[in-house]
This record gives structure tokens, sequence and C-alpha cells, in this order.
């Protein structure tokens, strides 16, 4: 049989055949060929894989992926698109990261903590910036 099974295609995409079977029913992935009643993928759907992927890490959403793959209105500029969705999702990134730091910073000056409450380094938190 040409073409990849749903179980080779899951291994070198390195993700589970359930995945594959999710993407392919919320339309991130199209409907494979079918042999004998089984999938069959081409090779190349990896590299849509594999944008997902990354997408997903980036913390794109299966709507917001699903846009950036197909979603937009006839005429749109797919730089147009990718630029206006990337820039937002940049700036949702960089408050994640605002929080994320915070929070690192509140463990770490935890970690060093000679406080017998969290109450007492809390306000030393607060009144000196670290405990």
């Amino acid at each position: 049989m040409a073409g990849l099974s749903i179980g080779k295609l899951a291994e070198k995409a390195e993700i589970n055949a359930s995945t594959l079977r999710y993407y392919e029913s919320v339309g991130l992935l199209p409907d494979p060929e079918r042999q004998n009643g089984q999938r069959r993928y081409d090779e190349g759907v990896l590299d849509r894989i594999n944008f997902i992927k990354v997408a997903q890490q980036t913390g794109f959403s299966i709507q917001e992926i699903t846009i950036l793959l197909e979603g937009f209105e006839p005429g749109d500029s797919l730089s147009d698109r990718w630029e206006q969705m990337a820039k937002q999702k940049r700036a949702e990134l960089e408050a994640r990261k605002k929080q994320l730091n915070s929070m690192i910073q509140i463990l770490d000056s935890g970690l060093s903590c000679k406080c017998l409450t969290w109450s007492e380094c809390k306000d030393k938190i607060e009144k000196e910036g670290s405990c």
C-alpha cells in the first residue's frame, strides 16, 4: 500500500495516532486517502503537523491554528494575517512571561527566606523587594 499508515505517520511526527485523528476531526488535517478502509497519508502532511506542533507550543489555540492554516477571508494577504496574529500572540506571551518571571522571583525569594511565617515573608517582600 502506498502512503503512510496512521501508526507510521504518528511515529514520524512523534505524536499519538489519537492526536492525528483529533486533528482530522477539527479540520487541522485533511481527510486522508483510504485503502482497504485504512488511512493512508502523504508524507507531505508532516510539514503541516510540525507547524501545528510549533503553533501549539507557542500558545496558539486549536481555533487560532485553524485560522492560521485556512480561516481567513479570500483576498486577505497571508503575510498580513500572520503578522496580525503573531503580534497579538506575542503580546499575550510577553504578559505571561512577566507573570512567570514574577512567580520565579517570589519562589527564589522564598527559597532563601529565613522567615518563620508566610505573612512575615510577604511583608518583607512588599517593603524591601526581597526577603
